[in-house]
């Protein structure tokens, strides 16, 4: 009985001493992540006094005013949803529904309707290199985007075309496929949930998803780059690996439209700098 009482205690204090390590194991854990998130911090707000995103801007200012294409055209009579050349305001209130495509766009999308309309080129020759760093689209999409600071998203998705659209996105964002069995929701409908250092926004929150929808565009320190909004959920749906889909699809469109729509009534912070 002697023997069997102390071995009792000694696996209590065994197991006391594990939970303990373990306990400052999780603790001394938490703490490093909490001092790289403040160092990511720190770097983010040293990029915020000159972003290099601005960069891109300037680009797409010109490349916005300058004849090009076989038309020797500018895109300043492009239409966005607010009529000919408008741009405040533009980029917050879409994807929406275009009659003269019928077709629910957004922002990528439709620029490259107006460089092939006003401009003449080719669908290949608008969306040429759109993936690699400071492509003309990439240059474009953070442009307009800026024009639309201080702005609030307004998605109302009102339109039948557009409603559907806002249905088809709400189930892509649920629907678990892939060999790793994810969906969007995996990752983007929890609170406080991080990819390494990165937060992952909960988008059935309204203020997650406007604190995430605002600052797209947005330079990414990570990559050294500008990523738009279809270039962030192509590369979100790679890592799930699921079928990578094709740039400007009604599926990456479809998800715009939930997410913006979520994030409704959040003011345009555009662009701006992420991990």
């Amino acid at each position: 009985m002697a023997s069997s009482h102390v071995a009792s205690r000694l696996l209590r204090a065994a197991s006391w001493c594990i939970a303990a390590a373990v306990a400052a194991a999780t603790a001394s854990a938490i703490g490093q992540d909490n001092r790289a998130l403040e160092q990511v911090q720190k770097y983010r707000q040293m990029l915020e006094e000159g972003n290099p995103a601005e960069l891109s801007q300037a680009r797409g200012e010109d490349l916005w005013a300058t004849p090009r294409g076989p038309k020797r055209a500018t895109l300043q009579r492009c239409d966005l949803g607010l009529g000919p050349g408008q741009l405040v305001g533009a980029y917050a209130q879409l994807p929406r529904y275009f009659a003269d495509t019928g077709r629910v766009q957004d922002v990528e999308s439709r620029l490259v309707t107006c460089m092939i309309t006003l401009q003449g080129l080719s669908y290949e020759q608008a969306i040429k290199d759109w993936y690699k760093p400071d492509s003309d689209l990439e240059a474009l999409v953070t442009y307009v985007s800026a024009k639309s600071r201080g702005t609030k998203i307004d998605v109302p998705a009102a339109h039948p075309a557009e409603a559907e659209m806002y249905a088809v996105g709400e189930a892509l964002f649920f629907r678990r496929s892939g060999p790793l069995d994810f969906s969007c929701a995996t990752c983007h409908s929890h609170a406080h949930r991080r990819i390494r250092l990165q937060p992952a926004p909960d988008f059935l929150t309204s203020a997650d998803a406007r604190s995430s929808m605002t600052q797209w565009p947005a330079y990414r320190a990570s990559q050294g780059e500008v990523w738009t909004v279809e270039r962030r959920l192509i590369d979100c749906i790679r890592q799930m690996r699921w079928p990578e889909p094709r740039y400007q699809s009604d599926a990456l469109i479809a998800l715009e439209v939930f997410l913006q729509k979520q994030a409704s009534g959040g003011v345009m912070e555009a662009p701006s700098i992420k991990p």
